[in-house]
């Protein structure tokens, strides 16, 4: 697992800042890191981990490669641990699929088949696929959705709040800005947090949006700890360093559109 970040973060931390930026701007080939024949594993990727490290990047597909759930961002951790159906949080992670699913507390979790069962799940309870990119009533009723999501989360993948505003716009068509902004705040952990700007009022943001008519273009944002401070950008522009100066002063970088 180190070995896989170690190797992403030395492509694409160009600014060797510890965390990415923009994840986006950076693509990483994993099967660069195949072991070949003879080698040391410890050093590279066996065909199964490569398969596993492909899918936890990559996301979780039915056989079909129809996605399922995103896949986690660029730089965040990959998490290798001995876990077991017994250990807690997973025993607690099964008890959705036994009791929300099935309705059925002795349901033995090896038998879980993926293409079978989670469509059999999903219609069961109705709430496990319910990312709706219709929000035409949200809309019609003059609210405003300021999302935001931090690269740096490890616990619910940032990729997933960037495809399910993608599917908004493929719903509703591209020109949604009006009512919908979306932010990605590099370096952010769950929520707060991390490396990045994680400090930031996206309450006075909304306000303003939703009783002045003032959209959001860039929110300031900062890390008590380090003293960093960074613009964020209205998706799909991104804060970028201008090239020189201090990294850690906002005064050097810029959104800029892609």
């Amino acid at each position: 697992a180190a070995m896989v970040t170690e190797a992403v973060m030395s492509q694409c931390d160009v600014l060797e800042e510890g965390f990415l930026n923009n994840p986006l701007q950076c693509a990483f080939d994993f099967s660069s890191l195949q072991c070949d024949a003879g080698q040391d594993s410890q050093s590279c990727l066996t065909p199964p981990q490569l398969e596993m490290v492909e899918e936890y990047y990559g996301g979780l597909r039915y056989s079909t490669g129809e996605l399922i759930f995103s896949g986690q961002a660029l730089g965040n951790r990959l998490d290798a641990s001995a876990v077991s159906i017994a250990n807690s949080t997973v025993r607690n992670h099964a008890d959705s699929i036994r009791i929300l699913g099935f309705q059925n507390p002795d349901y033995d979790l090896n038998e879980f088949e993926l293409d079978r069962d989670l469509p059999i799940i999903d219609a069961v309870t109705g709430f496990v696929d319910s990312a709706n990119p219709d929000l035409r009533a949200f809309e019609a009723h003059g609210a405003k959705l300021l999302l935001y999501a931090g690269w740096g989360d490890t616990i619910i993948t940032p990729v997933n709040t960037l495809y399910y505003y993608d599917s908004v716009l493929e719903e509703m068509g591209p020109e949604q800005d009006d009512w919908m902004r979306l932010f990605m705040v590099p370096g952010m952990g769950h929520c707060r947090g991390g490396d990045g700007p994680y400090d930031f009022d996206s309450i006075t943001a909304l306000e303003q949006w939703r009783e002045e008519d003032i959209a959001p273009v860039e929110i300031m944002a900062s890390n008590p700890n380090s003293g960093l401070t960074r613009p964020l950008c209205t998706h799909p522009a991104a804060s970028e360093y201008d090239g020189s100066g201090d990294l850690l002063d906002s005064a050097n970088w810029s959104c800029i559109a892609p």
